[in-house]
């Protein structure tokens, strides 16, 4: 599995090209919706690390059935295509109400590797959130860090 997403995460990042028009300019319109797109992708995100969250903090109570829906939920949106959400020119310093830094589009960036540590904690916290409390304790160490790890390196820090 970890192989095709993988693959998958290669072709998109090789499509990019495709969502400009002929003459190679991506409009106003798609920027937006592309930032749109991603924006929501992180909420989902954050919705369903709260879940898990909350119980490894002890905020909620631990519940297999819950904790397994949440880390299936993120699994699945490790494999989804992103290619789209990523523009050129969707950056922090190029448009308003992102906090994608210019780093993520830099050669020699290493987002896709940090993509890759998220899908491999992800698969990671699959396995562990059903099994008991100690074992999400644990998958959540992981996958929060690669979460984080990425977000450093390639998210403007909140005012």
């Amino acid at each position: 599995m970890r192989k095709s997403v993988i693959a998958c995460l290669t072709v998109a990042a090789l499509s990019v090209g495709a969502v400009a028009g002929a003459d190679g300019h991506i409009s106003d319109k798609q920027i937006a919706a592309a930032v749109k797109a991603r924006q929501s992708h992180m909420q989902l995100y954050a919705f369903h690390l709260t879940t898990l969250g909350g119980m490894a903090k002890g905020e909620v109570p631990y519940d297999s059935e819950a904790a397994a829906a949440a880390a299936n939920s993120i699994v699945a949106l490790t494999g989804l295509a992103q290619s789209g959400y990523w523009l050129p020119g969707s950056d922090s310093e190029s448009i308003e109400n992102t906090k994608a830094l210019p780093a993520i589009w830099a050669d020699g960036s290493d987002v896709g590797a940090k993509s890759g540590a998220l899908t491999d904690a992800a698969f990671a916290m699959q396995t562990a959130a059903a099994t008991d409390l100690d074992s999400l304790k644990v998958a959540m160490e992981g996958l929060g860090g690669a979460c984080g790890a990425c977000h450093k390196m390639y998210r403007q820090a909140s005012n």
